[in-house]
């Protein structure tokens, strides 16, 4: 099989009708060249130059592998490129999860906006999916990263997971609500409140979270009329159905008709955390955006424009 340096060669010798001048366009000594070509043409078992005194012209075999290699090499070395953009973390497909609670906002969108931004060659893929599938994508290679919300109660082993800083904890309530004069509150504030947030029985996750600190803290949770574990609980707080607990990332989707105030507890902020999930084998894509979203992410709740009252 001739090798893309044959190719490229000998396309150089029959666009310059010789080997003096290909060697110089090539830059390689006109031995090296003149045996490279007879190498490729010993391989195919016919000859592509007939040597003349004044260089060579193509045989009639020659002319036709000449059409059919034009534009092989070219191809090629396209593919050599983008496989090398690929394996240096500056091009391919980066297929990237993220849960309700990890949303596309704040941290994850401008973290997202950076790396694009420096690598004109990546497309990003995302998708949403609870974190416990998450971990199973990415342990099936269905994906290339994963943005989960702790704690996780099914874990794969060949899935690791890299904690990012810890967020706090907001009480998201109705505007007109009339815990909304306190400027901040305790967890304990809002025992007998209803709650829009619902546990999945097989999930963790930020509903995990809330109701484990609910417990903690000496009272059980009391469910909403209408609940939800996606964002959209964060509309059924505006539309006066209870009050939720919600971390710095999910802060920028405050919809009009809902407040913020700060938690606080007498053993510290209450806090959530959620982690960077990866394969056995992080891509150079994966790991190259895990870093710039840990940068990122430690500047949550101070995005500009976010104000929790």
């Amino acid at each position: 099989m001739p090798s893309l340096r044959q190719i490229r060669y000998f396309l150089a010798v029959a666009d310059l009708g010789g080997f003096t001048p290909a060697a110089a366009a090539l830059f390689v000594a006109q031995p090296a060249l003149s045996r490279q070509i007879g190498q490729l043409e010993a391989e195919l078992g016919f000859a592509l130059f007939v040597r003349e005194p004044r260089g060579v012209r193509l045989t009639p075999a020659g002319e036709l592998f000449r059409q059919r290699v034009a534009g092989m090499a070219d191809g090629l070395q396209a593919a050599a490129d983008d496989a090398r953009r690929l394996a240096q973390g500056e091009g391919g497909v980066l297929r990237l999860l993220h849960s309700s609670s990890t949303p596309l906002a704040g941290a994850l969108l401008a973290a997202l906006r950076d790396f694009t931004a420096a690598r004109p060659g990546v497309r990003v893929d995302l998708d949403r999916l609870s974190s416990e599938q998450q971990v199973g994508a990415l342990a099936a290679g269905r994906a290339d990263l994963g943005l989960v919300r702790l704690p996780l109660l099914r874990r794969d082993p060949a899935v690791r997971l890299r904690p990012l800083p810890e967020e706090r904890l907001w009480a998201a309530l109705p505007a007109e609500h009339p815990l909304t004069a306190r400027q901040e509150l305790a967890l304990a504030d809002l025992a007998g409140e209803a709650f829009v947030s619902a546990v999945h029985r097989e999930r963790g996750g930020l509903a995990r979270r809330v109701t484990d600190l609910c417990l903690e803290t000496g009272f059980t949770p009391v469910m909403a009329a209408a609940t939800s574990r996606k964002t959209s609980q964060l509309h059924l707080v505006a539309a006066g159905f209870g009050v939720a607990l919600i971390p710095d990332a999910m802060a920028p989707l405050l919809p009009a008709g809902a407040v913020l105030r700060p938690l606080v507890g007498a053993h510290g902020t209450p806090t959530a955390q959620a982690a960077l999930a990866l394969p056995p084998t992080p891509s150079p894509l994966a790991e190259a955006f895990a870093e710039a979203l840990v940068k990122a992410w430690r500047g949550l709740g101070a995005q500009p424009g976010f104000k929790p009252a």
